[in-house]
Protein backbone atom coordinates (compact mmCIF):
# COMPACT_ATOMS: atom_id res chain seq x y z
CA UNK A 1 0.00 0.00 0.00
CA UNK A 2 1.12 3.51 -0.37
CA UNK A 3 1.95 4.75 3.45
CA UNK A 4 3.31 0.97 4.08
CA UNK A 5 1.41 -1.62 6.15
CA UNK A 6 1.69 -0.34 9.37
CA UNK A 7 -0.38 2.87 8.49
CA UNK A 8 -2.46 0.78 6.94
CA UNK A 9 -3.29 -1.32 10.12
CA UNK A 10 -3.31 2.34 11.73
CA UNK A 11 -6.07 3.48 9.79
CA UNK A 12 -7.66 0.13 10.18
CA UNK A 13 -7.23 0.35 14.32
CA UNK A 14 -8.79 3.97 14.27
CA UNK A 15 -11.83 3.46 12.21
CA UNK A 16 -13.08 0.08 13.64
CA UNK A 17 -12.68 1.82 16.89
CA UNK A 18 -14.45 4.74 16.38
CA UNK A 19 -17.23 2.77 13.97
CA UNK A 20 -18.57 0.76 16.36
CA UNK A 21 -16.60 1.76 19.83
CA UNK A 22 -19.96 3.22 21.81
CA UNK A 23 -21.42 0.25 21.32
CA UNK A 24 -18.38 -1.84 22.50
CA UNK A 25 -17.68 0.40 25.43
CA UNK A 26 -21.75 -1.03 26.47
CA UNK A 27 -20.90 -4.59 25.27
CA UNK A 28 -17.28 -4.52 27.61
CA UNK A 29 -19.02 -2.49 30.59
CA UNK A 30 -22.18 -4.87 30.75
CA UNK A 31 -20.05 -8.13 29.95
CA UNK A 32 -18.13 -6.81 32.77
CA UNK A 33 -20.81 -6.49 35.06
CA UNK A 34 -22.34 -9.55 34.53
CA UNK A 35 -19.22 -11.80 35.50
CA UNK A 36 -20.82 -11.15 38.63
CA UNK A 37 -24.69 -11.39 37.75
CA UNK A 38 -25.58 -13.47 40.95
CA UNK A 39 -24.32 -10.99 43.40
CA UNK A 40 -25.71 -7.78 41.36
CA UNK A 41 -29.53 -10.01 41.11
CA UNK A 42 -29.01 -10.95 45.01
CA UNK A 43 -28.43 -7.39 45.69
CA UNK A 44 -31.27 -6.31 43.82
CA UNK A 45 -33.65 -8.42 45.80
CA UNK A 46 -33.57 -7.72 49.11
CA UNK A 47 -35.56 -9.97 50.35
CA UNK A 48 -33.59 -12.48 50.43
CA UNK A 49 -30.66 -10.86 52.52
CA UNK A 50 -32.07 -12.59 55.77
CA UNK A 51 -31.61 -16.26 54.07
CA UNK A 52 -28.52 -17.91 55.93
CA UNK A 53 -27.86 -21.28 54.59
CA UNK A 54 -27.63 -23.83 58.28
CA UNK A 55 -27.68 -27.54 58.48
CA UNK A 56 -31.05 -28.17 58.72
CA UNK A 57 -31.74 -26.42 54.90
CA UNK A 58 -32.13 -29.89 53.23
CA UNK A 59 -34.32 -30.83 56.09
CA UNK A 60 -36.57 -27.52 55.19
CA UNK A 61 -36.74 -28.05 51.86
CA UNK A 62 -38.87 -31.78 51.71
CA UNK A 63 -40.70 -30.27 54.61
CA UNK A 64 -41.65 -27.65 52.43
CA UNK A 65 -42.45 -30.27 49.58
CA UNK A 66 -44.44 -32.18 51.54
CA UNK A 67 -46.57 -29.79 52.53
CA UNK A 68 -47.03 -27.89 49.11
CA UNK A 69 -46.53 -31.00 46.20
CA UNK A 70 -47.36 -34.00 48.40
CA UNK A 71 -48.80 -35.33 44.74
CA UNK A 72 -46.07 -34.08 42.51
CA UNK A 73 -44.49 -36.81 40.50
CA UNK A 74 -41.19 -35.30 40.56
CA UNK A 75 -39.58 -32.67 43.53
CA UNK A 76 -36.32 -30.65 42.46
CA UNK A 77 -34.22 -28.76 45.35
CA UNK A 78 -31.63 -26.43 44.31
CA UNK A 79 -29.23 -26.33 46.99
CA UNK A 80 -27.79 -22.89 48.45
CA UNK A 81 -23.79 -22.03 47.42
CA UNK A 82 -21.31 -19.55 47.67
CA UNK A 83 -23.73 -17.53 45.21
CA UNK A 84 -26.90 -18.06 46.06
CA UNK A 85 -27.88 -17.93 49.60
CA UNK A 86 -31.25 -19.46 49.59
CA UNK A 87 -33.25 -22.65 48.61
CA UNK A 88 -35.36 -22.80 45.22
CA UNK A 89 -38.13 -25.52 44.85
CA UNK A 90 -39.29 -26.79 42.07
CA UNK A 91 -42.33 -29.63 41.24
CA UNK A 92 -44.03 -31.03 38.71
CA UNK A 93 -47.54 -32.61 39.07
CA UNK A 94 -48.60 -35.89 36.85
CA UNK A 95 -51.17 -33.86 35.02
CA UNK A 96 -48.68 -31.64 33.74
CA UNK A 97 -46.09 -33.08 31.93
CA UNK A 98 -45.49 -31.23 28.68
CA UNK A 99 -44.34 -28.25 31.04
CA UNK A 100 -40.52 -27.65 31.50
CA UNK A 101 -40.91 -26.40 35.40
CA UNK A 102 -43.76 -26.34 37.47
CA UNK A 103 -44.46 -24.30 40.64
CA UNK A 104 -41.22 -22.53 41.99
CA UNK A 105 -41.18 -21.44 45.53
CA UNK A 106 -37.80 -19.77 47.12
CA UNK A 107 -36.98 -20.58 50.65
CA UNK A 108 -34.82 -18.87 53.45
CA UNK A 109 -32.16 -21.86 53.76
CA UNK A 110 -31.67 -21.08 57.75
CA UNK A 111 -35.54 -21.43 58.28
CA UNK A 112 -37.82 -22.98 55.62
CA UNK A 113 -39.65 -20.06 55.41
CA UNK A 114 -41.06 -19.00 52.29
CA UNK A 115 -39.71 -16.08 50.69
CA UNK A 116 -41.34 -13.85 48.21
CA UNK A 117 -38.76 -11.65 46.05
CA UNK A 118 -39.71 -8.50 44.04
CA UNK A 119 -39.81 -9.36 40.38
CA UNK A 120 -36.33 -8.28 38.77
CA UNK A 121 -34.21 -8.91 36.17
CA UNK A 122 -31.74 -8.14 38.12
CA UNK A 123 -28.20 -8.63 36.65
CA UNK A 124 -29.44 -11.10 34.01
CA UNK A 125 -30.81 -7.73 32.35
CA UNK A 126 -27.23 -6.45 32.09
CA UNK A 127 -25.95 -9.88 31.19
CA UNK A 128 -28.76 -10.38 28.12
CA UNK A 129 -28.11 -6.68 27.12
CA UNK A 130 -24.31 -7.57 26.90
CA UNK A 131 -24.82 -9.65 23.88
CA UNK A 132 -28.61 -9.44 22.43
CA UNK A 133 -29.40 -5.45 23.73
CA UNK A 134 -32.53 -5.07 24.23
CA UNK A 135 -36.25 -4.59 22.98
CA UNK A 136 -34.80 -5.54 19.34
CA UNK A 137 -35.69 -8.76 17.83
CA UNK A 138 -32.72 -11.80 18.95
CA UNK A 139 -31.39 -11.99 15.57
CA UNK A 140 -30.55 -8.60 14.80
CA UNK A 141 -29.46 -7.91 18.03
CA UNK A 142 -26.93 -10.98 17.73
CA UNK A 143 -25.85 -9.88 14.19
CA UNK A 144 -25.29 -6.46 15.35
CA UNK A 145 -23.17 -7.47 18.52
CA UNK A 146 -21.76 -10.21 16.34
CA UNK A 147 -20.55 -7.24 13.59
CA UNK A 148 -19.29 -5.10 16.57
CA UNK A 149 -17.33 -7.99 17.71
CA UNK A 150 -15.89 -8.61 14.27
CA UNK A 151 -14.62 -4.88 14.55
CA UNK A 152 -13.13 -5.57 17.56
CA UNK A 153 -11.23 -8.24 17.29
CA UNK A 154 -9.91 -6.16 13.96
CA UNK A 155 -9.01 -3.35 16.16
CA UNK A 156 -7.07 -5.53 18.71
CA UNK A 157 -4.93 -7.31 15.67
CA UNK A 158 -3.97 -4.20 13.99
CA UNK A 159 -3.43 -2.45 17.21
CA UNK A 160 -1.05 -4.43 18.18
CA UNK A 161 0.86 -4.10 14.36
CA UNK A 162 0.52 -0.52 14.94
CA UNK A 163 1.88 0.11 18.44
CA UNK A 164 5.54 -1.26 17.15
CA UNK A 165 6.52 -0.04 20.87
CA UNK A 166 3.32 -1.28 22.54
CA UNK A 167 5.16 -3.45 25.48
CA UNK A 168 7.53 -0.60 26.21
CA UNK A 169 4.98 2.08 26.60
CA UNK A 170 3.35 -0.41 28.53
CA UNK A 171 5.76 0.77 31.33
CA UNK A 172 5.74 4.51 30.61
CA UNK A 173 2.27 6.69 31.64
CA UNK A 174 2.50 10.87 31.38
CA UNK A 175 0.11 12.07 32.75
CA UNK A 176 -0.36 15.83 32.31
CA UNK A 177 0.86 15.51 28.83
CA UNK A 178 -2.70 15.70 26.90
CA UNK A 179 -2.90 13.33 23.47
CA UNK A 180 0.35 11.61 24.87
CA UNK A 181 -1.47 10.63 28.20
CA UNK A 182 -4.15 9.75 26.14
CA UNK A 183 -2.09 6.96 23.80
CA UNK A 184 0.09 6.16 27.27
CA UNK A 185 -3.33 5.10 28.99
CA UNK A 186 -4.41 3.27 26.02
CA UNK A 187 -1.80 1.72 25.71
CA UNK A 188 -1.43 0.57 29.61
CA UNK A 189 -5.17 -1.30 29.54
CA UNK A 190 -5.11 -2.54 26.29
CA UNK A 191 -1.78 -4.34 27.45
CA UNK A 192 -2.40 -5.07 31.11
CA UNK A 193 -5.29 -7.85 30.05
CA UNK A 194 -4.07 -8.67 26.36
CA UNK A 195 -4.53 -12.29 26.41
CA UNK A 196 -7.91 -11.75 28.10
CA UNK A 197 -9.08 -9.49 25.22
CA UNK A 198 -7.94 -11.69 22.49
CA UNK A 199 -9.70 -14.81 24.16
CA UNK A 200 -12.75 -13.03 25.14
CA UNK A 201 -13.35 -11.23 21.61
CA UNK A 202 -12.27 -14.48 19.95
CA UNK A 203 -14.93 -17.03 22.14
CA UNK A 204 -17.58 -13.94 21.79
CA UNK A 205 -17.12 -14.73 17.92
CA UNK A 206 -17.87 -18.46 18.56
CA UNK A 207 -20.67 -17.95 20.51
CA UNK A 208 -22.61 -15.83 17.83
CA UNK A 209 -21.30 -18.25 15.20
CA UNK A 210 -24.63 -19.49 14.50
CA UNK A 211 -25.88 -16.32 13.96
CA UNK A 212 -23.06 -15.23 12.11
CA UNK A 213 -22.82 -18.66 9.93
CA UNK A 214 -26.28 -20.09 10.24
CA UNK A 215 -25.63 -22.24 7.10
CA UNK A 216 -22.47 -24.56 9.38
CA UNK A 217 -24.60 -24.31 12.00
CA UNK A 218 -24.27 -28.41 12.70
CA UNK A 219 -25.17 -31.56 11.16
CA UNK A 220 -28.80 -32.76 10.83
CA UNK A 221 -29.86 -35.03 13.04
CA UNK A 222 -31.64 -37.98 11.24
CA UNK A 223 -35.48 -38.70 12.26
CA UNK A 224 -35.57 -40.68 15.39
CA UNK A 225 -38.40 -43.47 14.90
CA UNK A 226 -41.20 -43.10 17.21
CA UNK A 227 -40.74 -44.21 20.92
CA UNK A 228 -43.16 -47.54 21.90
CA UNK A 229 -44.87 -46.25 25.00
CA UNK A 230 -43.94 -48.80 28.03
CA UNK A 231 -46.02 -51.71 29.27
CA UNK A 232 -48.16 -50.55 31.69
CA UNK A 233 -46.65 -50.89 35.51
CA UNK A 234 -48.12 -52.14 38.46
CA UNK A 235 -49.30 -49.30 40.76
CA UNK A 236 -46.66 -47.55 43.07
CA UNK A 237 -47.06 -48.41 46.71
CA UNK A 238 -45.95 -45.66 49.87
CA UNK A 239 -42.93 -45.81 50.99
CA UNK A 240 -41.01 -43.32 53.06
CA UNK A 241 -37.89 -41.54 51.60
CA UNK A 242 -34.38 -42.82 52.57
CA UNK A 243 -31.87 -40.38 54.36
CA UNK A 244 -30.42 -37.56 52.20
CA UNK A 245 -27.39 -36.46 54.20
CA UNK A 246 -25.42 -39.94 53.43
CA UNK A 247 -26.18 -39.75 49.97
CA UNK A 248 -24.73 -36.30 49.53
CA UNK A 249 -21.79 -36.73 51.86
CA UNK A 250 -21.01 -39.87 49.34
CA UNK A 251 -21.40 -37.70 46.15
CA UNK A 252 -18.81 -34.79 47.61
CA UNK A 253 -16.37 -37.66 48.57
CA UNK A 254 -16.67 -38.62 44.73
CA UNK A 255 -16.67 -35.69 42.97
CA UNK A 256 -14.45 -33.29 45.53
CA UNK A 257 -17.37 -30.45 45.46
CA UNK A 258 -20.78 -30.54 47.54
CA UNK A 259 -24.10 -31.41 45.20
CA UNK A 260 -25.80 -28.62 43.55
CA UNK A 261 -29.31 -30.22 42.79
CA UNK A 262 -31.37 -32.53 43.87
CA UNK A 263 -34.23 -34.64 41.89
CA UNK A 264 -36.86 -36.72 43.65
CA UNK A 265 -38.44 -38.82 40.90
CA UNK A 266 -41.83 -40.04 42.26
CA UNK A 267 -41.63 -38.93 45.72
CA UNK A 268 -43.23 -41.07 47.95
CA UNK A 269 -43.53 -44.19 46.55
CA UNK A 270 -41.21 -47.52 46.38
CA UNK A 271 -40.14 -46.50 42.83
CA UNK A 272 -38.66 -43.04 43.76
CA UNK A 273 -35.10 -42.34 42.79
CA UNK A 274 -33.26 -39.89 44.05
CA UNK A 275 -30.99 -38.08 41.18
CA UNK A 276 -27.40 -35.67 42.71
CA UNK A 277 -25.68 -33.49 40.35
CA UNK A 278 -22.82 -31.54 41.68
CA UNK A 279 -22.38 -27.64 41.70
CA UNK A 280 -20.46 -27.22 38.80
CA UNK A 281 -18.83 -28.78 36.11
CA UNK A 282 -15.41 -30.71 36.50
CA UNK A 283 -13.76 -30.01 33.24
CA UNK A 284 -13.39 -27.33 30.71
CA UNK A 285 -14.75 -29.45 27.94
CA UNK A 286 -17.85 -30.78 29.38
CA UNK A 287 -20.18 -28.25 28.05
CA UNK A 288 -20.46 -25.05 26.14
CA UNK A 289 -20.67 -23.45 29.57
CA UNK A 290 -24.26 -22.68 29.78
CA UNK A 291 -24.53 -22.13 33.30
CA UNK A 292 -26.66 -24.38 35.13
CA UNK A 293 -25.48 -27.78 37.30
CA UNK A 294 -22.05 -30.39 36.01
CA UNK A 295 -22.55 -32.89 33.72
CA UNK A 296 -22.28 -35.84 36.44
CA UNK A 297 -24.80 -37.58 37.75
CA UNK A 298 -25.08 -39.83 41.02
CA UNK A 299 -28.61 -41.72 40.85
CA UNK A 300 -29.78 -43.55 43.81
CA UNK A 301 -32.67 -45.61 44.68
CA UNK A 302 -34.41 -43.54 46.67
CA UNK A 303 -35.88 -46.28 49.57
CA UNK A 304 -33.04 -48.18 50.06
CA UNK A 305 -29.93 -44.71 48.99
CA UNK A 306 -28.49 -47.94 47.53
CA UNK A 307 -26.20 -46.29 44.25
CA UNK A 308 -27.57 -47.14 41.10
CA UNK A 309 -25.99 -45.51 38.39
CA UNK A 310 -22.69 -42.51 38.27
CA UNK A 311 -22.95 -40.85 35.23
CA UNK A 312 -19.49 -39.54 34.90
CA UNK A 313 -19.58 -36.99 31.87
CA UNK A 314 -20.32 -37.23 28.05
CA UNK A 315 -17.67 -37.75 25.28
CA UNK A 316 -17.13 -35.01 22.91
CA UNK A 317 -15.67 -34.82 19.36
CA UNK A 318 -11.74 -32.48 19.55
CA UNK A 319 -13.89 -29.61 17.44
CA UNK A 320 -16.58 -29.82 19.96
CA UNK A 321 -14.58 -29.99 22.94
CA UNK A 322 -12.43 -26.65 21.36
CA UNK A 323 -15.64 -24.61 21.17
CA UNK A 324 -17.06 -26.01 25.03
CA UNK A 325 -13.68 -24.96 26.48
CA UNK A 326 -13.78 -21.37 24.89
CA UNK A 327 -16.90 -21.15 25.58
CA UNK A 328 -16.60 -21.98 29.29
CA UNK A 329 -14.09 -19.02 29.52
CA UNK A 330 -16.10 -16.91 27.94
CA UNK A 331 -18.68 -17.12 30.50
CA UNK A 332 -16.41 -17.54 33.02
CA UNK A 333 -19.34 -19.40 35.17
CA UNK A 334 -16.51 -21.76 36.47
CA UNK A 335 -14.10 -19.26 37.68
CA UNK A 336 -13.73 -19.22 41.52
CA UNK A 337 -13.71 -15.98 43.34
CA UNK A 338 -10.16 -14.84 42.76
CA UNK A 339 -10.57 -15.89 39.49
CA UNK A 340 -13.97 -14.34 38.61
CA UNK A 341 -11.92 -11.04 40.13
CA UNK A 342 -9.28 -11.42 37.61
CA UNK A 343 -11.92 -11.40 34.85
CA UNK A 344 -14.17 -8.39 36.32
CA UNK A 345 -10.68 -6.33 36.56
CA UNK A 346 -9.61 -7.13 32.65
CA UNK A 347 -12.82 -6.29 31.78
CA UNK A 348 -13.04 -3.13 33.51
CA UNK A 349 -9.58 -2.07 31.51
CA UNK A 350 -10.96 -3.26 28.48
CA UNK A 351 -13.60 -0.79 28.81
CA UNK A 352 -11.08 1.68 29.65
CA UNK A 353 -8.92 1.02 26.62
CA UNK A 354 -12.38 1.54 24.86
CA UNK A 355 -13.49 4.71 26.25
CA UNK A 356 -9.82 6.48 26.47
CA UNK A 357 -9.74 5.30 22.13
CA UNK A 358 -12.68 7.02 21.81
CA UNK A 359 -11.45 10.41 23.58
CA UNK A 360 -7.91 9.73 21.72
CA UNK A 361 -9.37 10.18 18.38
CA UNK A 362 -11.46 13.27 19.23
CA UNK A 363 -8.19 14.85 20.88
CA UNK A 364 -5.62 13.30 18.04
CA UNK A 365 -7.87 15.36 15.76
CA UNK A 366 -8.88 18.64 17.57
CA UNK A 367 -5.51 20.01 16.45
CA UNK A 368 -5.79 20.19 12.86
CA UNK A 369 -9.36 20.33 12.41
CA UNK A 370 -11.62 23.10 12.95
CA UNK A 371 -15.05 23.14 14.78
CA UNK A 372 -17.45 20.98 13.05
CA UNK A 373 -21.05 19.26 13.56
CA UNK A 374 -19.11 16.00 13.04
CA UNK A 375 -16.75 16.41 15.53
CA UNK A 376 -19.01 17.68 17.88
CA UNK A 377 -21.18 14.83 17.48
CA UNK A 378 -18.65 12.61 18.20
CA UNK A 379 -17.14 14.69 21.32
CA UNK A 380 -20.85 14.31 22.78
CA UNK A 381 -21.25 10.60 21.71
CA UNK A 382 -18.27 9.92 23.64
CA UNK A 383 -19.84 11.93 27.02
CA UNK A 384 -23.07 10.26 26.55
CA UNK A 385 -22.17 7.15 25.42
CA UNK A 386 -19.27 6.14 28.13
CA UNK A 387 -20.34 8.46 31.18
CA UNK A 388 -24.07 8.89 30.41
CA UNK A 389 -24.01 4.75 30.29
CA UNK A 390 -22.14 4.25 33.23
CA UNK A 391 -24.30 7.16 35.25
CA UNK A 392 -28.05 4.98 33.89
CA UNK A 393 -26.67 1.70 35.09
CA UNK A 394 -26.28 3.28 38.49
CA UNK A 395 -30.13 4.48 38.02
CA UNK A 396 -31.29 1.14 37.52
CA UNK A 397 -29.84 -0.17 40.05
CA UNK A 398 -31.47 3.37 42.23
CA UNK A 399 -34.76 2.48 40.18
CA UNK A 400 -34.70 -1.44 41.54
CA UNK A 401 -34.99 0.56 45.36
CA UNK A 402 -37.43 2.93 44.38
CA UNK A 403 -40.10 1.31 42.22
CA UNK A 404 -42.32 -0.14 44.51
CA UNK A 405 -41.91 -3.81 45.08
CA UNK A 406 -45.43 -4.63 44.31
CA UNK A 407 -45.99 -2.41 41.87
CA UNK A 408 -47.32 -4.13 38.56
CA UNK A 409 -44.72 -4.64 35.29
CA UNK A 410 -41.95 -3.09 38.11
CA UNK A 411 -39.56 -5.23 35.90
CA UNK A 412 -40.45 -2.73 32.62
CA UNK A 413 -40.43 0.30 35.15
CA UNK A 414 -36.43 -0.59 36.37
CA UNK A 415 -35.75 -1.23 32.37
CA UNK A 416 -37.59 1.92 31.29
CA UNK A 417 -35.76 3.87 33.86
CA UNK A 418 -32.37 2.49 32.35
CA UNK A 419 -33.06 3.80 28.88
CA UNK A 420 -34.99 6.79 29.89
CA UNK A 421 -31.85 7.89 31.51
CA UNK A 422 -29.62 7.22 28.91
CA UNK A 423 -31.26 8.60 26.42
CA UNK A 424 -31.30 11.82 28.21
CA UNK A 425 -27.66 11.64 29.40
CA UNK A 426 -27.57 11.03 25.43
CA UNK A 427 -28.77 14.73 24.55
CA UNK A 428 -27.67 16.51 27.25
CA UNK A 429 -24.12 17.04 26.02
CA UNK A 430 -25.04 18.43 22.50
CA UNK A 431 -26.66 21.35 24.40
CA UNK A 432 -23.41 21.79 26.79
CA UNK A 433 -19.92 22.64 26.92
CA UNK A 434 -18.25 19.70 26.32
CA UNK A 435 -16.09 19.94 29.65
CA UNK A 436 -18.74 20.68 31.87
CA UNK A 437 -21.02 17.68 30.20
CA UNK A 438 -17.90 15.96 31.01
CA UNK A 439 -17.81 16.52 34.65
CA UNK A 440 -21.56 17.10 35.16
CA UNK A 441 -22.38 13.24 33.98
CA UNK A 442 -19.02 11.58 35.75
CA UNK A 443 -20.11 13.41 38.99
CA UNK A 444 -24.03 12.60 38.68
CA UNK A 445 -22.50 8.68 38.30
CA UNK A 446 -19.75 8.79 41.10
CA UNK A 447 -22.63 10.17 43.51
CA UNK A 448 -24.82 7.99 42.58
CA UNK A 449 -22.77 4.87 42.41
CA UNK A 450 -21.30 6.28 46.21
CA UNK A 451 -24.99 6.23 47.12
CA UNK A 452 -25.90 2.75 46.58
CA UNK A 453 -24.86 1.47 50.13
CA UNK A 454 -26.25 4.18 52.17
CA UNK A 455 -29.43 3.35 49.83
CA UNK A 456 -29.33 0.04 50.39
CA UNK A 457 -29.48 0.68 54.25
CA UNK A 458 -32.37 2.70 54.37
CA UNK A 459 -34.36 0.41 51.96
CA UNK A 460 -33.60 -3.12 53.37
CA UNK A 461 -32.93 -5.21 56.50
CA UNK A 462 -29.09 -5.17 55.84
CA UNK A 463 -26.28 -2.65 55.57
CA UNK A 464 -22.94 -2.53 54.94
CA UNK A 465 -21.89 -2.93 58.30
CA UNK A 466 -23.94 -5.93 58.76
CA UNK A 467 -22.79 -8.20 55.75
CA UNK A 468 -19.20 -7.80 56.35
CA UNK A 469 -19.96 -8.69 60.42
CA UNK A 470 -21.91 -11.88 58.63
CA UNK A 471 -20.08 -12.45 56.28
CA UNK A 472 -22.24 -11.59 53.63
CA UNK A 473 -19.73 -10.93 50.70
CA UNK A 474 -21.74 -10.85 48.19
CA UNK A 475 -24.26 -7.69 49.23
CA UNK A 476 -20.68 -6.41 50.96
CA UNK A 477 -18.81 -6.27 47.93
CA UNK A 478 -21.43 -4.97 45.68
CA UNK A 479 -21.69 -2.58 48.36
CA UNK A 480 -17.65 -1.55 48.02
CA UNK A 481 -17.07 -1.80 44.32
CA UNK A 482 -19.97 0.56 43.97
CA UNK A 483 -18.62 2.81 46.92
CA UNK A 484 -14.85 2.51 44.65
CA UNK A 485 -16.74 3.28 41.28
CA UNK A 486 -18.26 6.00 42.80
CA UNK A 487 -14.78 7.40 43.90
CA UNK A 488 -13.08 6.78 40.75
CA UNK A 489 -16.23 8.97 38.15
CA UNK A 490 -15.77 11.50 41.47
CA UNK A 491 -12.16 11.41 40.97
CA UNK A 492 -12.11 11.75 37.32
CA UNK A 493 -14.70 14.59 37.18
CA UNK A 494 -11.94 16.24 39.44
CA UNK A 495 -9.04 15.81 37.03
CA UNK A 496 -11.53 17.21 34.29
CA UNK A 497 -12.54 20.37 35.96
CA UNK A 498 -9.28 21.28 36.89
CA UNK A 499 -7.39 20.67 34.16
CA UNK A 500 -5.93 23.39 32.18
CA UNK A 501 -4.79 22.43 28.24
CA UNK A 502 -1.06 23.53 27.56
CA UNK A 503 -0.45 25.21 24.74
CA UNK A 504 1.05 23.44 21.67
CA UNK A 505 4.56 24.44 20.49
CA UNK A 506 4.19 26.55 17.12
CA UNK A 507 4.97 24.66 14.38
CA UNK A 508 8.82 26.05 12.37
CA UNK A 509 6.74 27.39 9.97
CA UNK A 510 4.05 29.35 12.29
CA UNK A 511 7.69 30.80 14.40
CA UNK A 512 8.73 31.60 10.33
CA UNK A 513 5.31 33.64 9.62
CA UNK A 514 5.39 35.08 12.98
CA UNK A 515 2.29 33.21 13.74
CA UNK A 516 0.45 35.39 17.19
CA UNK A 517 -2.09 32.40 17.82
CA UNK A 518 -1.06 29.00 19.64
CA UNK A 519 -3.04 25.66 18.84
CA UNK A 520 -4.52 24.47 22.21
CA UNK A 521 -3.27 20.86 22.77
CA UNK A 522 -7.22 19.84 22.93
CA UNK A 523 -9.68 22.01 21.63
CA UNK A 524 -12.45 19.00 23.10
CA UNK A 525 -11.56 20.14 26.64
CA UNK A 526 -11.02 24.08 26.27
CA UNK A 527 -15.14 24.06 24.40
Amino acid sequence: MKNGFRQSMAWLHTWTGLLLGWLLFAIFLTGSIAFFREEVGYWMTPELHVSTPGPDTVAHALARLETAAPGASSWTIALPDARNRTIELFWQMPDDQQRRRGPREVLDAGTGAVLTPRETRGGDFLYRFHFELYALPRGWARWIVGAATMMMFVSILSGIVTHKKIFTDFFTLRLGKGQRSWLDAHAVVAVLALPFHIVMTYSGLLLLMATLIPWNAGERRPPQPPQQRPAAERPALPAALTDLTPLLADAEARWGMPAGRIAIDRPGTDRMSVELAPQRNSSLIATGGGGGTGVERLRYDGVTGRLVREVAGREVSGAQAVYNAFSTMHRGRFAQPALRWLYFLSGIAGTVMVASGLVLWTVKRAKNQPASFGRRLVLGLNIGGVAGLTAATAIYFWANRLVPATLPGRIDWEIGAFFLAWSLLLLYPLVRPVRRAWVEQLTLGGMLFAGLPVLNALTSQSNLLKAVASGDWMLAGFDLVAVATGIALCYAARRIALHQPKEAPRSRRQAEAGAETPVLASQGAAE
